[in-house]
């Protein structure tokens, strides 16, 4: 299976790469304008010169059987499309695009195709979040926490706190009728945003602080007189009386942790299998991502 890799900076080189690159029965291709980071993550991977390319005119000409998208969020459009028009099955990092219309655009354009496009909602495939899956979940509260990161509202929201979002959208056990935002801006930049989720007997809540003092992610879920409680994707503590504690494997990689390998092995998989995936849900994110937005917008005119 010949399979693209597009774009070659850290969340490919740490997450990514790894995965696929000693993956049996891949045959990697790089794809990257720069050169000389061409050579670098190449070398080390030992991939092949036949397998590097600077351009996507000769990464389409390889022959693709699917393609994983790394690249800055602004080019997303524009790769995902020509790699959708020439039926490539597609695997893009969150978001699909800044602007609403556009991510729609990406969705029918593969549905219209009928071509596999998948956005990597890593979360969704974390053993430690599956886990709360199975747990009663009354009430959800996650918390993604940066140190001195206050930022213009889309790109945060698009580009970070979509993870949030889409977690709460996972593991809320009903359908959602209220919405509501809260949201701290100065100077133009975000730097606290809360959002409220719920539903027929239950409330989940997003909150992202950009001026924490504390780079964290932490993600509790209760019911039924219980709790679980995941920490920065890694530890797991249940509470019935007495907590108890399980912890991430001295072996366990990071990627496995955080749910990247399962999801990239899935995408695969489904190639392999010829299943076409939907990236409908995945827009159901990004909808809500963009009603966070104007939420932000409209508080702060």
């Amino acid at each position: 299976m010949k399979v693209g890799c597009i774009g070659l900076g850290d969340i490919a080189q740490k997450a990514y790469l790894p995965v696929l690159a000693f993956r049996p029965g891949v045959e990697l291709h790089l794809q990257t304008r720069t050169p000389a980071t061409l050579d670098r993550v190449a070398e080390g991977l030992h991939i092949p010169p036949d397998r590097r390319h600077t351009t996507l005119d000769s990464l389409l000409a390889a022959g693709l059987d699917a393609a994983f998208v790394h690249a800055p969020t602004l080019v997303h459009p524009e790769i995902v499309t020509r790699l959708l028009q020439a039926g490539v099955p597609t695997y893009v990092d969150k978001p699909l695009a800044y602007a609403l219309d556009d991510s729609a655009r990406l969705v029918a354009l593969a549905e219209e195709r009928g071509v596999s496009l998948a956005v990597g909602f890593n979360r969704r495939h974390a053993p430690g979040y599956t886990q709360c899956a199975d747990h009663p979940r009354e009430l959800i509260l996650m918390q993604k926490n940066r140190i001195g990161l206050p930022e213009e509202p889309r790109a945060m929201i698009l580009d970070d706190f979509i993870h949030v979002v889409d977690t709460l959208r996972f593991l809320v056990p009903g359908e959602i009728d209220d919405v509501t935002v809260r949201a701290r801006v100065q100077d133009g930049l975000l730097h606290h945003l809360v959002l409220q989720l719920a539903g027929d007997g239950f409330t989940a809540l997003g909150v992202m602080n950009r001026l924490s003092g504390s780079a964290e992610e932490i993600l509790e879920v209760s019911g039924q007189d219980t709790k679980r409680q995941v920490i920065n994707l890694a530890e797991v503590v249940d509470h019935k009386g007495q907590p108890s504690v399980r912890r991430r494997g001295d072996w366990v990689p990071v990627a496995r942790q955080r749910g990247i390998e399962q999801a990239v092995l899935a995408f695969l998989d489904a190639v392999r299998t010829g299943k076409v995936l939907s990236a409908r849900d995945a827009l159901e994110t990004h909808e809500l991502c963009e009603r966070v937005v104007r939420a932000v917008q409209e508080r702060t005119a």
